[in-house]
């Protein structure tokens, strides 16, 4: 019997897991087989590449289950093809394909029942780490690894529904390494955490956005965009920033609305002035699309538009929903039955 949102939206999001999930190990050159295991502690050898160099990386998607019944997991190919391009960067062993989907979806069949309806979903959480031992190889990457499917049964990312968000913009600082930003590591976060943690403590702030230079980015864990009536305005993809699959999915969706999509760099200065009367909104998969309601730079608040979340923005973020779902019809062949 699946699990019921009320049951897991009164608990943070990603604290609840999954009874079993997936695991294997990259050993002498070779995968393991996968195993599908209890949920509980790794053992890991305390001087595990990963716990001195941070030789780690993840994905985060989502499966939903359907009115029918049925589940389907969302654009999971673009998931594993990002965590493909992050175990480069890594000098991990990166993992086939095939062998990251079946694993997905063995530990998806182990917990089927466990997946909750909407407005709930399964969070997955595909994990690769560094696993040689060995405290003298700063300058080397680990050539054996463990591979983990984690899953969390997840309601509605805000509890008691979506609110304007508050961003403190931060345009001295950068979030990561400037070409280490598009990997989906711990590090990247951890690199943004005191930024994060202080403008929340200081300003009661929800996120920084980060803006070096004046160059608008993206925030300590979500890709940003401006829209109005008319357009959805975004930074280009590069190497500085997380290439995010939610923020592909809503602007082909946005295109597909009739907006225009613009990818361009832009300024502070051009943000403040946007969002005067049009919105900014965060994207990922998590909230899906969040929309800002005050910003904060120099001391001072703004609001965007009147303080609420827009209507472009619930209206975009609706139209992803609504696929993932299976409210509206999947046209762009995203999601995968499992």
């Amino acid at each position: 019997m699946a699990a019921q949102p009320e049951t897991i939206q009164s608990t943070p999001f990603g604290t609840v897991f999954t009874r079993e999930m997936a695991i294997c190990r990259f050993v002498d050159g070779a995968w393991t087989p996968c195993e599908i295991v209890p949920t509980a502690p790794i053992s890991l050898h305390p001087g595990a590449h990963v716990l001195h160099y941070a030789s780690a990386c993840f994905e985060g998607l989502k499966a939903y289950r359907w009115a029918d019944g049925s589940v389907r997991v969302f654009r999971p190919d673009r998931h594993i093809e990002r965590m493909q391009a992050s175990t480069g960067l890594l000098c991990l062993p990166a993992p086939p394909a095939e062998l990251l989907w079946a694993m997905i979806e063995q530990a998806i069949d182990a917990c089927r029942e466990e997946i909750p309806t909407t407005p709930g979903s399964l969070y997955i959480r595909p994990t690769l780490i560094g696993t040689d031992t060995n405290i003298g190889a700063a300058g080397t990457g680990s050539d054996n690894a463990c591979l983990y499917v984690l899953m969390s049964p997840v309601g509605d990312y805000f509890q008691g529904g979506a609110r304007a968000l508050r961003i403190l913009i931060e345009d001295q600082h950068m979030r990561t390494a400037a070409d280490f930003g598009s990997v989906k590591a711990g590090a990247n976060y951890a690199a943004a955490l005191h930024h994060v943690v202080s403008a929340r403590h200081v300003h009661d702030a929800d996120q920084v956005l980060f803006c070096p230079g004046g160059d608008v980015q993206e925030t300590g864990a979500s890709n940003f965009m401006l829209l109005d009536d008319k357009q959805i305005l975004t930074k280009p993809l590069n190497d500085a920033f997380l290439h995010g699959v939610t923020r592909d999915s809503l602007l082909q969706l946005a295109i597909d609305l009739g907006y225009r999509v613009v990818e361009r760099d832009f300024t502070v200065a051009e943000l403040l002035d946007w969002v005067r009367l049009g919105e900014a909104a965060l994207s990922g998969t998590a909230a899906v699309l969040a929309g800002v309601g005050t910003f904060i730079h120099e001391g001072k608040e703004l609001a965007v538009r009147n303080g609420t979340i827009g209507p472009n923005t619930e209206r975009l973020r609706k139209a992803l929903t609504d696929i993932q779902t299976g409210v509206a019809e999947d046209r762009h062949g995203w999601l995968r039955s499992v």
